[in-house]
Protein backbone atom coordinates (compact mmCIF):
# COMPACT_ATOMS: atom_id res chain seq x y z
CA UNK A 1 0.00 0.00 0.00
CA UNK A 2 1.42 3.26 -0.57
CA UNK A 3 1.57 6.04 1.91
CA UNK A 4 -0.53 8.88 0.68
CA UNK A 5 0.66 11.28 3.84
CA UNK A 6 2.43 14.49 2.23
CA UNK A 7 5.90 15.17 3.73
CA UNK A 8 8.98 17.00 2.57
CA UNK A 9 11.69 15.11 1.28
CA UNK A 10 15.04 16.42 0.20
CA UNK A 11 16.08 15.82 -2.98
CA UNK A 12 19.93 15.66 -4.69
CA UNK A 13 19.91 18.14 -7.91
CA UNK A 14 22.83 17.92 -10.98
CA UNK A 15 25.14 20.47 -9.81
CA UNK A 16 24.41 23.91 -10.26
CA UNK A 17 20.54 22.76 -11.15
CA UNK A 18 18.85 23.51 -8.35
CA UNK A 19 17.41 26.71 -9.86
CA UNK A 20 15.79 25.46 -12.94
CA UNK A 21 14.74 21.86 -11.36
CA UNK A 22 12.85 24.09 -8.66
CA UNK A 23 10.77 26.24 -11.79
CA UNK A 24 10.54 23.28 -12.81
CA UNK A 25 8.77 21.82 -10.18
CA UNK A 26 6.42 24.50 -9.69
CA UNK A 27 5.63 24.23 -13.27
CA UNK A 28 4.42 20.73 -12.24
CA UNK A 29 2.13 21.86 -9.37
CA UNK A 30 4.92 19.72 -7.13
CA UNK A 31 5.28 22.26 -4.01
CA UNK A 32 8.86 22.78 -3.50
CA UNK A 33 11.24 24.69 -1.31
CA UNK A 34 14.51 25.86 -2.33
CA UNK A 35 16.32 27.69 1.01
CA UNK A 36 18.25 30.75 -1.25
CA UNK A 37 20.90 33.30 0.53
CA UNK A 38 21.94 36.52 -0.80
CA UNK A 39 26.02 36.58 -1.49
CA UNK A 40 27.79 39.71 -2.78
CA UNK A 41 29.92 38.38 -5.41
CA UNK A 42 32.52 40.64 -6.75
CA UNK A 43 34.14 40.91 -10.41
CA UNK A 44 37.07 42.48 -12.27
CA UNK A 45 34.49 45.49 -13.00
CA UNK A 46 31.72 45.19 -10.47
CA UNK A 47 29.99 43.86 -7.93
CA UNK A 48 26.75 42.24 -7.17
CA UNK A 49 24.22 40.88 -4.50
CA UNK A 50 23.19 37.31 -6.03
CA UNK A 51 20.86 34.62 -4.59
CA UNK A 52 22.21 31.17 -4.45
CA UNK A 53 21.23 28.19 -2.71
CA UNK A 54 21.91 27.61 1.01
CA UNK A 55 22.71 23.99 0.43
CA UNK A 56 24.17 23.05 -2.75
CA UNK A 57 22.92 20.44 -5.03
CA UNK A 58 19.94 20.30 -2.67
CA UNK A 59 16.32 21.44 -2.64
CA UNK A 60 13.13 20.28 -0.40
CA UNK A 61 9.67 18.78 -2.22
CA UNK A 62 6.35 18.71 -0.52
CA UNK A 63 4.19 15.33 -1.73
CA UNK A 64 2.96 11.82 -1.01
CA UNK A 65 5.21 8.44 -2.07
CA UNK A 66 3.19 7.99 -5.23
CA UNK A 67 4.51 10.94 -6.55
CA UNK A 68 8.45 10.13 -5.71
CA UNK A 69 8.21 9.26 -9.83
CA UNK A 70 6.98 12.47 -11.03
CA UNK A 71 10.07 14.41 -8.95
CA UNK A 72 12.08 11.56 -10.52
CA UNK A 73 11.52 12.60 -14.09
CA UNK A 74 12.27 16.03 -13.33
CA UNK A 75 14.89 17.39 -15.20
CA UNK A 76 17.94 18.34 -13.12
CA UNK A 77 16.80 16.21 -9.95
CA UNK A 78 18.75 13.47 -9.56
CA UNK A 79 17.70 11.29 -7.04
CA UNK A 80 16.03 11.49 -3.36
CA UNK A 81 18.33 11.30 -0.27
CA UNK A 82 18.28 7.93 1.52
CA UNK A 83 18.87 7.39 5.49
CA UNK A 84 19.28 4.32 6.68
CA UNK A 85 17.75 2.64 3.49
CA UNK A 86 14.61 4.83 3.29
CA UNK A 87 13.75 7.93 1.65
CA UNK A 88 14.28 10.88 4.13
CA UNK A 89 11.67 12.69 5.06
CA UNK A 90 11.71 15.94 7.40
CA UNK A 91 9.33 17.13 9.81
CA UNK A 92 7.24 20.03 9.04
CA UNK A 93 9.19 22.51 11.94
CA UNK A 94 12.66 21.74 10.13
CA UNK A 95 11.11 22.91 7.51
CA UNK A 96 9.82 26.45 9.04
CA UNK A 97 13.15 26.36 11.18
CA UNK A 98 14.80 26.42 8.43
CA UNK A 99 12.98 29.64 6.70
CA UNK A 100 12.95 31.46 10.23
CA UNK A 101 16.81 31.43 9.71
CA UNK A 102 16.91 32.76 5.94
CA UNK A 103 13.96 35.30 6.86
CA UNK A 104 16.54 37.04 9.63
CA UNK A 105 19.19 37.42 6.88
CA UNK A 106 21.78 36.57 9.62
CA UNK A 107 25.18 35.23 8.61
CA UNK A 108 25.00 31.91 7.86
CA UNK A 109 27.31 28.74 7.40
CA UNK A 110 26.00 25.16 6.12
CA UNK A 111 28.39 22.40 7.25
CA UNK A 112 28.70 19.23 5.69
CA UNK A 113 29.19 17.89 8.99
CA UNK A 114 32.19 16.14 10.36
CA UNK A 115 30.52 18.05 13.67
CA UNK A 116 31.64 17.01 16.85
CA UNK A 117 28.39 17.18 18.70
CA UNK A 118 28.21 19.54 21.50
CA UNK A 119 25.89 20.69 24.35
CA UNK A 120 22.36 20.66 23.35
CA UNK A 121 20.54 23.84 23.81
CA UNK A 122 17.60 25.84 23.43
CA UNK A 123 17.65 29.60 22.13
CA UNK A 124 15.57 31.83 24.89
CA UNK A 125 15.29 34.88 23.51
CA UNK A 126 15.97 36.98 19.86
CA UNK A 127 14.87 35.74 16.22
CA UNK A 128 15.21 32.27 17.03
CA UNK A 129 13.70 31.84 20.46
CA UNK A 130 12.03 28.11 21.11
CA UNK A 131 14.95 26.88 18.38
CA UNK A 132 16.74 23.64 19.76
CA UNK A 133 19.96 23.57 18.72
CA UNK A 134 23.76 22.08 19.19
CA UNK A 135 26.24 24.23 20.23
CA UNK A 136 30.03 24.33 19.02
CA UNK A 137 32.98 26.09 18.97
CA UNK A 138 34.29 27.18 15.25
CA UNK A 139 37.43 29.37 14.84
CA UNK A 140 36.99 30.73 18.67
CA UNK A 141 33.48 31.97 18.12
CA UNK A 142 30.47 30.44 19.84
CA UNK A 143 27.64 29.64 17.25
CA UNK A 144 24.80 27.88 17.40
CA UNK A 145 24.77 24.90 14.84
CA UNK A 146 21.06 23.28 13.95
CA UNK A 147 21.47 20.16 13.14
CA UNK A 148 19.70 18.13 9.99
CA UNK A 149 20.52 15.06 10.49
CA UNK A 150 18.55 13.39 7.94
CA UNK A 151 20.90 15.23 5.39
CA UNK A 152 23.90 15.14 7.05
CA UNK A 153 24.13 18.96 7.28
CA UNK A 154 24.45 21.22 9.80
CA UNK A 155 23.68 25.09 9.73
CA UNK A 156 25.27 27.84 11.63
CA UNK A 157 24.16 31.38 12.98
CA UNK A 158 25.88 33.78 14.98
CA UNK A 159 23.72 34.68 17.65
CA UNK A 160 25.04 35.86 21.17
CA UNK A 161 25.47 33.53 24.05
CA UNK A 162 23.25 34.96 26.06
CA UNK A 163 20.35 34.09 23.97
CA UNK A 164 20.42 30.19 24.86
CA UNK A 165 20.51 27.92 27.52
CA UNK A 166 20.98 23.94 28.33
CA UNK A 167 18.24 21.87 27.14
CA UNK A 168 17.32 20.03 30.63
CA UNK A 169 16.29 16.35 29.41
Amino acid sequence: MINNDYRWYPVYTRSRAEKKAYEELLRKGITAYLPLKKTLKQWTDRKKIIEEPLIKSYLFVYISAKEHAEVLMTNGIARFIYFSGEVASLPEQQIEALKLLLATESDLEVFEYDIKPGEKVIVKAGPFKGMLAELVSIRNKQRIVLRLEQMGFAISINTSIAFIEPLLV
